[in-house]
């Protein structure tokens, strides 16, 4: 961590492709919030070939990464450490340089799923369904392991994603059951809903959305509102969207990179929100 946060300081978000990121728009806002005139926050475009050479030219100056994908497992033989949580799910988004040079990695994708939950007013489950079984879906499940005492129900088009998702459920401690896609209709009753799949991939299920559903967690942020959320929005449920996490993860992302807390989540949020209007 920086030990004087008034230094001028870089940081930037890495991926392939990157332009699409809200990240520098999110920080950006943080920096202006907190005062921090001389700091400044990127975008690069990195492969998974092109992120060891990146690392090679990152001087003193650099107080931290975020990272997306491809890069949140390709970064770990970089870093010297990686925090508990990132372990848990093999992902770090996040690398701190710390105050004797080391880079440390982290993930705040998952501790930002259930603070953007407990934002609204969920911090225990008994069961929970996740729609989909990409990475976004092991970091939902990890989130899980932390708020829900009962069943998971993972719904998978694959029997090697189920018996993947299998796998995340053993190492993380989670009660967990896979169900065929063709099934998904039926975890939408779930007390709490991740949607974890690629824009499009739900809008067939809307229609089945319950009467009075309960929660439901939108990883998707752009086009919003998915179908899906839209019709439970109308119903009246409670929905948690893809940039609820985006920000809540850039929160601790910049807490980290700065030492200063708390970063300030509302001027975060309208710049995104602002941001999001143009597209």
């Amino acid at each position: 961590m920086p030990t004087r946060a008034t230094d001028a300081r870089r940081a930037a978000v890495l991926g392939s492709p990157i332009a699409h990121s809200l990240s520098p728009v999110l920080h950006r806002a943080a920096y202006a919030e907190l005062g921090l005139a001389d700091w400044s926050y990127d975008l690069f475009d990195v492969d998974e070939a092109g992120l060891p050479e990146f690392f090679e030219r990152l001087g003193p100056e650099w107080a931290g990464l975020s990272l997306t994908m491809p890069l949140k497992r390709a970064v770990i033989p970089l870093l010297d450490e990686i925090s508990e949580t990132a372990s848990s799910v093999e992902a770090v988004n996040t690398v701190v340089r710390t105050a004797d040079g080391r880079r440390h990695g982290d993930n705040t994708d998952i501790p930002g799923m259930v603070a953007a939950l407990r934002e609204k007013g969920i911090e225990q489950v008994d069961s929970a369904a996740i729609l989909g079984a990409g990475a976004t879906a092991s970091s939902a499940l990890a989130a899980l392991a932390r708020i829900c005492t009962g069943e998971v129900v993972v719904y998978v088009r694959s029997e090697a994603r189920a018996a993947e998702m299998r796998r995340w459920g053993e190492r993380l401690d989670v009660e967990l059951r896979t169900a065929d896609w063709a099934d998904a209709a039926e975890g939408l009753r779930a007390p709490l809903v991740f949607a974890t799949t690629p824009a499009g991939t739900t809008d067939a299920l809307a229609a089945a959305v319950p009467e009075r559903p309960a929660t439901l967690f939108d990883v998707l942020y752009h086009p919003w509102p998915t179908d899906l959320a839209a019709r439970w929005s109308g119903y009246a449920g409670a929905v948690v969207s893809g940039l609820d996490l985006l920000v809540h993860q850039a929160v601790l992302q910049v807490e980290l990179m700065t030492g200063r807390t708390p970063a300030p989540l509302d001027a975060m949020r309208r710049a995104g929100e602002k941001a999001l209007a143009r597209r």
